[in-house]
């Protein structure tokens, strides 16, 4: 294991933006992490535990040290009659452990298709899309204590999951290097196509669910029909959450604006931030969505996801999703929340 100096991370974060880490290390098994633990450029300077760099913006460079999961490997660790259990490293990407199972017929993720980022990733944002959550079918994660050296096992309940959350962002932010994690998948499913967008897309496209690579398919199609490629123009997908109201909050913005969707699940009512983000705009009588400013803007075809069309700043996209936040506060009375972690 090599720790390198002034490491450029520009082509380690899917904005493309240009930053530094005053410290890079890239570990490719448990050996590599054990070492690194020990070594005065990991125990005395601040930690940035990076995977796919799909969900980070960074707004000035990183001074302290940057460690990269690459940690490989999927295998299957046991089953039964009903139910398949995958470990997969963390340093693995997300969508590549998506077709390991569906190419197995195995059924539980397949709607995460195609989402960006690493496997060590997706439990700290509870990974989430088209009606399913990583929470779903996530039996427990393997992680390193950074201050003990120590491996601990975090079982579902343990990991306090929530909309886009969990304990790793939360208390435990920063204390745990997620090494790998252990999914329980169905051998029998039907899927879960009740989704909108995704069972528009089915009956128009004729399309008969009868495996689950079938689902996973054309979530895949969705998304890249909706969200630009990070190879040709820089972006995070989604940059906002979707907000949460109560009932009450909910008829009260009925009463003004009757056309306000709307989705519950798990009890919990969420208005599309990007229906909010198109009612809104930089000015009066203007969209917010298909908006550009410079080397900045908001992607034409999907108001959620803000983009680096070359050469901006982390300061420059951070300040543009200010500008969406306070016009939608001033429009709805509602905050947004950005689901991208800003550095």
């Amino acid at each position: 294991m090599k720790i390198e100096k002034d490491f450029d991370l520009t082509k380690l974060n899917t904005f493309g933006v240009k930053a530094q880490a005053k410290f890079f290390a890239e570990v490719k098994n448990e050996e590599d992490l054990v070492e690194l633990f020990n070594t005065p450029e990991f125990r005395d300077n601040q930690r940035l535990f990076l995977g796919g760099g799909s969900n980070v913006l960074f707004t000035k460079n990183f001074e302290g040290i940057v460690v990269l999961n690459r940690m490989k490997g999927m295998n299957v660790v046991k089953e039964d009659e009903e139910n398949v259990f995958i470990k997969s490293m963390g340093g693995e990407f997300w969508h590549d452990l998506v077709k390991f199972t569906v190419e197995r017929g195995l059924w539980g993720i397949e709607n995460l298709a195609f989402i960006p980022g690493t496997v060590g990733a997706a439990p700290v944002q509870n990974i989430g899309a088209y009606g399913v959550e990583l929470k779903d079918t996530l039996e427990n994660v393997e992680a390193y204590d950074i201050d003990t050296g120590k491996q601990v096992i975090f079982y579902k309940d343990e990991c306090e999951f929530g909309y886009r959350s969990s304990i790793f962002k939360g208390k435990y932010k920063g204390k745990y290097f997620i090494s790998s994690l252990v999914l329980k998948l169905s051998k029998r499913g039907k899927g879960n196509t009740d989704y909108k967008i995704l069972r528009d897309y089915l009956e128009e496209n004729k399309i008969k669910v009868e495996t689950s690579r079938d689902i996973s398919e054309a979530v895949t199609a969705i998304r890249k029909s909706k969200l630009p490629d990070p190879i040709l123009i820089g972006n995070a997908g989604s940059f906002f959450k979707n907000v949460f109201v109560d009932r009450e909050e909910l008829e009260s913005l009925r009463k003004t604006y009757p056309e306000v969707p709307s989705f519950e699940e798990e009890g919990i009512i969420k208005i599309p931030a990007g229906w909010l983000i198109e009612k809104c705009g930089p000015r009066d009588g203007t969209n917010w969505k298909g908006y550009r400013e410079g080397n900045i803007g908001v992607h034409e075809k999907q108001a959620l996801v803000l983009v680096n069309y070359g050469g901006a700043t982390g300061e420059e996209i951070k300040n543009l999703s200010e500008k969406i936040i306070f016009s939608v506060s001033l429009k709805f009375g509602l905050l947004l929340e950005r689901e991208v972690n800003l550095i």
